[in-house]
């Protein structure tokens, strides 16, 4: 008996709407399909401004103080590893470089994070020894990332003329290269590198390398480029007295700190 009657009930709201129909189109009014249309282009708009979001500047990020919220929009340019559910990754736009550090993705996720794709991250900015970074918040609740439609690979920076001048922090993150530098004696032993894990020749390489006559430090990060990759096995075999371009990012640890991605013996 309740189906029937809900069949009748239907039946009658079916006339009337035809009626409706009928009647507006007879007396010069909006039709139908116009009335759908319009409707249909209101939903769009007011959808439109619910989903939008206000992006963080990429200056108003650098500026910031810690903890304060912020989005911005990215293009990952490397992953650094991930982790219990959690991301490391370099990234750009057009205004400037981006380290997301530990954000939360799924390992799923992170498999699409392939170089040069888009993404939207919501987090806080933060600073850990002079390093800029969007991290957790005040609460502990991790960066997120969400994917979004495009991409765009970053062209290389080349900072060699900026060595040892105050300027080079503003390339911070940014992939960058420096040309035409000297491999030093690391330890005063005549070694060309070290590595973290001395006994078994493993994990991070650090080495020094040298410009007119000024010596900065480098790092192979193991996390970054492991040893499989060819970085990793030319900086292994590094010696004293080489002359090198190379490539990396400009990471920052109480000064400049380049994660070496690529080293080319001259």
């Amino acid at each position: 008996m309740k189906n029937r009657m809900n069949w009748l009930l239907a039946l009658g709201l079916a006339m009337t709407v035809a009626g409706c129909s009928s009647k507006t189109t007879e007396t010069g009014g909006e039709t139908k399909e116009e009335t759908k249309e319009e409707t249909k282009e209101e939903t769009k708009e007011e959808t439109k401004e619910e989903t939008s979001v206000e992006l963080t500047s990429y200056a108003d990020y650098v500026a910031a103080k810690e903890g304060t919220p912020v989005v911005m929009e990215t293009y990952v340019q490397a992953k650094q590893n991930w982790w219990e559910g959690a991301a490391t990754l370099y990234t750009q736009n057009e205004e400037g470089a981006i380290f997301v550090y530990n954000a939360e993705v799924t390992e799923e996720d992170f498999a699409k994070l392939v170089e040069g794709q888009k993404i939207r991250v919501t987090g806080a900015r933060a600073e850990f020894s002079g390093e800029i970074e969007i991290g957790e918040d005040e609460n502990g609740k991790l960066p997120q990332i969400e994917i979004l439609d495009g991409n765009w690979i970053a062209p290389v920076t080349d900072v060699t003329d900026l060595l040892g001048k105050d300027e080079i922090i503003n390339e911070q993150n940014k992939k960058v290269a420096f040309k035409g530098l000297t491999i030093e004696d690391y330890d005063g032993e005549g070694h060309a590198v070290a590595f973290k894990n001395e006994q078994e020749k493993k994990d991070d390489i650090y080495f020094k390398a040298s410009l007119n006559g000024t010596t900065y430090d480098f790092c192979v990060e193991a996390y970054l480029t492991d040893e499989e990759t060819d970085v990793y096995k030319t900086v292994s075999g590094l010696q004293v007295g080489d002359v090198v371009d190379m490539e990396g990012f400009l990471y920052w640890y109480n000064g400049m700190n380049p994660h070496i991605t690529s080293v080319t013996v001259k």
